[in-house]
């Protein structure tokens, strides 16, 4: 049975002293939504994640890392991948940093590399509108890139459909904030951008009367975090990786 060693991957890690346009930097370029923070012996701290990344929204700045580290995850290399999805759900994080007795951070596992062979090999019980979320904010296409920076930081969610008319659109997320360099001028700078220019049009969406199979299969095949959940036309709700997990047997 596959354990967290045969998905721990070499993170990046910063020190509490770090500045956080150093952590930005790694978000917007590496394929982790945390980054791990150790101490000079590389025992685990905690970790920052993307929204933590946009708090600060100046290119250049002296705000260290100190006042956003959080408690992060944890498991040890022969933990099973369902120990480390659990911890993962249980923190709502996209990875878990991988470490010894110390604690000493050794790297990292993703949910991403683990979701798809926990869901081949266990059963996932109930229907897509027993397990999404049905709290959904949303955003408009003519809403500005700050509006959506302002949701991020104060809600805690990290993607936001976009409706039109009350028809779905597009999604923006917070990856697309950091990722995209317009974006990121746009923050830095205060501009009036709107969402229409940078959200993701191409969305894939599912039914609430569809079982959670369905949604993780499309999880997997389009490598997707979330999911919008549509009645007709209507969105009724999100579902991610997370709430799949929550329906494992």
């Amino acid at each position: 049975m596959k354990t967290a060693q045969d998905f721990i991957l070499e993170i990046p890690v910063l020190k509490p002293n770090d500045q956080i346009t150093k952590a930005r930097q790694i978000l917007r370029d590496d394929r982790f939504r945390e980054v791990y923070v150790v101490d000079a012996k590389k025992n685990l701290l905690g970790y920052i994640d993307i929204t933590d990344g946009l708090r600060v929204t100046a290119t250049k700045s002296n705000v260290t890392i100190e006042g956003f580290i959080k408690e992060a995850p944890m498991v040890h290399p022969a933990d099973s991948i369902e120990t480390a999805a659990r911890a993962m759900k249980s923190y709502r994080t996209d990875s878990a940093a991988v470490v010894d007795p110390e604690p000493r951070v050794s790297g990292g596992i993703l949910l991403s590399d683990i979701f798809p062979v926990i869901i081949s090999r266990n059963e996932l019980h109930g229907t897509v509108g027993a397990r999404m979320s049905s709290t959904v904010v949303a955003v408009a296409p003519d809403d500005e890139i700050q509006k959506v920076l302002s949701l991020i930081v104060e809600s805690g969610f990290s993607a936001f459909p976009v409706l039109k008319k009350k028809r779905l659109v597009g999604i923006i997320s917070r990856r697309d904030l950091i990722s995209s360099r317009r974006a990121r001028a746009v923050i830095a700078e205060h501009a009036r951008t709107s969402v229409e220019g940078v959200m993701t049009t191409d969305v894939v969406t599912i039914g609430p009367g569809e079982p959670v199979s369905a949604a993780a299969e499309l999880l997997v095949k389009h490598d997707v975090s979330r999911l919008p959940v549509l009645d007709g036309d209507r969105l009724v709700g999100i579902i991610d990786r997370h709430d799949v997990l929550v329906a494992l047997a």
